[in-house]
């Protein structure tokens, strides 16, 4: 069964409502009356005066077809744990700036706090810039990211879109139905439809040939060339990869257009990413794959033998099941190396991602390195108490010859510690009292205390330096706001 949106709490949505209305074209009074309600009603709940009820919620869906996450507040929390992020820089320190002053400010004003973070990622990358330039290093551990980059900005858009483009789905079902009636080998059914309908041959070339790529196309000799390297559910993959620009290439221009991107690289970072969300859904089309999801208690390992398909991209897939009505589970996914580095995160639900660094060093996802290609799950706890399910495996990317270096990623999916009884892999566990790790964003944004794992002081807090005595913690810190106490 596909999985709805929670509305038993209350919710005061006043700011949201009034943005959607906006973005619709729609006056008070116009939305009052599609609505069926009052015109004083809705300007009581665009005031934070009246909060949003379901019976309220189930309506504008069904007036507006809606997602009703749009005013639930996953966003929100996003967007809250990028400004706290922002605000633990020592630039602000100063400021005593509460959580509830950081969160009044981002439900009253959410594209003012996402300017701020675009502001503040700017000029961290001219910050990192001059650093670089004087051959240095930055001094708040979190490592130079360019955050107004066109990867970052690629990274938002997908986000703010909970790296869901339904345009793009239902183009892709109908065309994987198509393809299925060329038989179960999906690689020669792709590999016929661009040969038949667009001229494209595709072949697999030795190693020699393409010594240094795993996909080239050939405009002049209208040829798609793999290279040997890649593996049987890669070699499908970049297929149906062509076929996104031969048969979606409209849909996705509409959804760069959209996006409202000015410069080159962003532009063409994102259609990748398009064509990338669309080789996927070829591959694992949306309904057949939430069924099969749904059956298999999310067993990733089936569901990769199911659909063809290597164990990162249905890692990948299952965080794009957003479907209004028919929703999957609503996993994150990071992708890291074994230094910390992050290459892909993505998230349908609340998870708290850093934008600027690594992740949490106590978090199981780094122990996979030491037992490749084994399945380890944990429960963590962040400091805010919200608890997450977390599956972890290594993954590698391509077959290498002898002598070449072998590239070490680990993925890591998760969900709220809510929806894992849909998971095979919580089975035996007291998911109501379960023995939670606790880990944090990252050391600069974590503000535990007794972490005998941590490298550096949170950057909201004043270090405390005693030179006469050394605890089982490395670091020592004051209370938020408090000064560190004079050396005795």
């Amino acid at each position: 069964m596909a999985l709805a949106v929670s509305t038993e709490r209350k919710l005061f949505a006043g700011p949201r409502l009034r943005r959607l209305r906006a973005q619709l074209g729609l006056t008070q009074s116009r939305m009052a009356e599609e609505l069926g309600v009052s015109v004083s009603y809705l300007n009581l709940i665009e005031r934070n005066q009246r909060p949003l009820t379901a019976q309220f919620l189930l309506r504008l869906a069904e007036v507006f077809n809606l997602d009703l996450r749009q005013l639930t507040g996953d966003a929100d929390d996003r967007t809250l744990a990028d400004v706290g992020e922002v605000l633990a820089d020592g630039l602000f320190r100063s400021l005593e700036v509460s959580r509830n002053e950081v969160s009044d400010f981002v439900q009253s004003f959410p594209a003012m706090a996402q300017a701020l973070t675009r502001l503040y990622g700017l000029y961290r990358d001219k910050a990192g810039a001059a650093v670089a330039d004087a051959g240095g290093a930055g001094d708040d551990g979190r490592g130079v990211t360019d955050a107004s980059g066109p990867l970052e900005r690629v990274r938002d858009i997908i986000q703010e879109r909970r790296n869901h483009f339904p345009e793009l789905d239902e183009k892709a079902e109908t065309i994987a139905e198509e393809l299925r009636l060329h038989g179960e080998d999906l690689f020669a059914a792709l590999k016929e439809r661009l040969r038949a309908k667009h001229g494209i041959a595709v072949r697999v070339l030795p190693v020699d040939v393409l010594p240094e790529s795993l996909r080239r196309y050939d405009y002049h000799r209208r040829q798609l060339q793999l290279s040997e390297l890649l593996q049987p559910e890669s070699r499908a993959f970049h297929a149906a990869y062509q076929l996104a620009y031969a048969e979606a290439r409209a849909d996705m221009d509409r959804i760069i257009e959209g996006a409202g991107l000015e410069d080159g690289p962003a532009q063409h970072l994102l259609r990748v990413n398009l064509a990338n969300y669309f080789a996927a859904a070829v591959m694992m089309p949306y309904g057949r794959f939430l069924a099969a999801a749904e059956q298999l208690n999310y067993d990733l390992t089936l569901l990769g033998a199911r659909f063809g398909a290597s164990y990162e991209q249905v890692c990948h897939r299952l965080t794009t099941l957003q479907r209004p009505g028919a929703r999957g589970v609503p996993f994150f996914l990071i992708r890291v190396d074994q230094a910390g580095n992050v290459s892909k995160r993505y998230s349908a639900g609340r998870f708290h991602f850093s934008k600027f660094g690594g992740t949490c060093p106590l978090w199981s996802l780094h122990a996979t390195f030491r037992a490749p290609g084994q399945i380890l799950t944990e429960v963590v706890e962040m400091p805010d108490g919200t608890r997450y399910f977390s599956i972890s495996r290594t993954v590698r990317t391509h077959v290498n010859g002898w002598g070449n270096i072998e590239p070490q990623f680990a993925i890591g999916l998760g969900c709220e510690l809510k929806y894992a009884r849909h998971l095979v892999y919580s089975r035996g566990l007291d998911l109501e009292n379960p023995n939670a790790t606790p880990i944090g964003v990252n050391c600069a944004l974590c503000e535990r205390e007794a972490c005998r794992q941590r490298s550096q002081p949170p950057l909201s807090r004043t270090l405390i330096i005693d030179e006469r005595s050394r605890g089982a913690t490395p670091y020592r810190f004051a209370e938020p706001g408090v000064p560190a106490p004079l050396p005795r």
